[in-house]
């Protein structure tokens, strides 16, 4: 735990006046909101006089370290890296169809459907990227989701992971109605 007097938190004017708008307009993510109010607590001109890490973690129902590790992020960072989380650098599980995977799914895609079968389904694509050693195992909403990704229509008629472009019509359809009384009118005249 570090000493309240090693990482001492001086705000300035604007930096007080910015966390006060994130801790009172509610729009703010709450993890962020709730370091900005440790920030303020641990302010030396803080109206009150500066708080210690353990009443500022009682009040807020954090605990000690975490109020320690803010200060400090705050005086060796920065405001930015204090309020914010810090992102990854990379995702908890790494993505089952990367690059590779996809340029073979949409080259299955486009390739005429297996034997016995009108179209591609996700189940067949499923089966055949198993089958091929691309991936050991893979969803089928997984595959979905990566065939969404590429425009990849698998209920078209045509074979292609291309979209097919739409022509509009000459002419729009319009309703044409006779100049006789709506049905609604002609009731109420009886």
């Amino acid at each position: 735990m570090a000493t309240p007097n090693l990482y001492a938190i001086q705000l300035t004017d604007d930096q007080r006046q910015q966390l006060l708008c994130i801790t009172q307009n509610g729009h703010a993510p709450a993890k962020k909101i709730l370091h900005a109010r440790v920030l303020l607590l641990a302010d030396h001109a803080h109206p009150e006089g500066r708080w210690g890490d353990a009443h500022i973690a009682t009040v807020l129902d954090l605990h000690v370290n975490s109020v320690a590790r803010i200060r400090k992020l705050f005086v060796l960072e920065g405001i930015q890296p204090a309020l914010e989380r810090k992102p990854r650098a990379a995702p908890p599980v790494a993505p089952k169809i990367d690059g590779r995977v996809e340029a073979h799914l949409v080259a299955l895609c486009c390739a005429p459907a297996p034997a016995g079968h009108a179209r591609w389904t996700l189940s067949l694509l499923v089966q055949e990227l198993t089958r091929g050693r691309f991936v050991t195992t893979v969803c089928r909403e997984t595959v979905r989701r990566a065939l969404k990704k590429t425009n990849c229509n698998l209920g078209a008629s045509s074979v292609g992971a291309s979209r097919r472009k739409t022509e509009r019509a000459s002419s729009p359809r319009w309703k044409t109605s006779s100049t006789s009384t709506p049905p609604r009118m002609a009731r109420r005249n009886r």
